[in-house]
């Protein structure tokens, strides 16, 4: 279910704040019923109408994205910068990422038009596994690496165990490469562990999600989820909660 006004702005009748001035002013039915409230939801299969319009909402579409560096995880960037759907010329869908990668990070990220869907993977409770491979300054110690294992303090709290996996280590550029699996979402979060241990990232990459990989596709590229996949991430975060 998604907010009234929401649906009325995706649908492109207007921004989100005039669609509550609308519903406000009784401009707004639900299955035939003025809403006037703006706390309440519809289901897609309700009929919902403005000025006596009926409100047309899309087919949910389903996208995985290998995002590359040097791209804004958002539909529009105030310094002109690229952004993910540049790369989705071709789709009418108004779609959106969920969640977000930083500009200096690449990887696997999923897009769609489908808001109940977004809000429940990135619903707090969710612990879909993520797994990123980090390219760090210098070589952390075997302790180091079992305080990000075990939780380490950040600003905003401490973080949950995660998983982390030693892949390589060059002498010469004074570098390693580290897997780290992490179920939660929150803002920079692996860069930040990683500066909170003394070894600041160089690169970093998301690899998976859940069940989901980037086999096949190369940075920039996209695929669509099928039905079953979109299924499965469905009742894996169902099943968290």
């Amino acid at each position: 279910m998604e907010r009234l006004q929401k649906v009325i702005a995706h649908a492109g009748f207007a921004s989100r704040r005039k669609a509550e001035e609308l519903i406000l002013e009784g401009k707004v039915k639900v299955n035939g019923k003025i809403v006037k409230e703006l706390g309440v939801k519809v289901t897609p299969n309700d009929k919902v109408e403005v000025n006596g319009i009926p409100v047309e909402r899309e087919e949910p579409v389903y996208f995985l994205f290998y995002k590359p560096r040097g791209v804004i995880s958002s539909v529009s960037d105030d310094k002109n910068r690229k952004v993910v759907t540049d790369y989705f010329s071709g789709i009418e869908q108004r779609i959106y990422p969920i969640g977000r990668l930083d500009y200096d990070t690449s990887g696997l990220l999923l897009l769609t038009n489908d808001g109940e869907f977004a809000n429940m993977l990135m619903h707090p409770s969710n612990e879909i596994e993520k797994v990123y491979v980090v390219k760090t300054k210098g070589m952390p110690a075997k302790e180091k690496l079992r305080s990000l294992e075990r939780g380490i303090r950040l600003e905003d709290g401490k973080t949950a165990p995660a998983t982390v996996k030693l892949l390589s280590f060059d002498k010469r550029k004074n570098s390693a490469i580290i897997e780290i699996s992490i179920h939660e979402g929150r803002n920079r979060q692996v860069r930040r562990m990683f500066e909170a241990i003394g070894h600041p990232v160089i690169k970093l990459k998301r690899e998976r999600y859940g069940f989901l990989t980037l086999q096949g596709l190369k940075a920039g590229e996209i695929r669509e989820l099928t039905a079953h996949e979109v299924k499965q991430l469905r009742v894996l975060a169902q099943n968290k909660k």
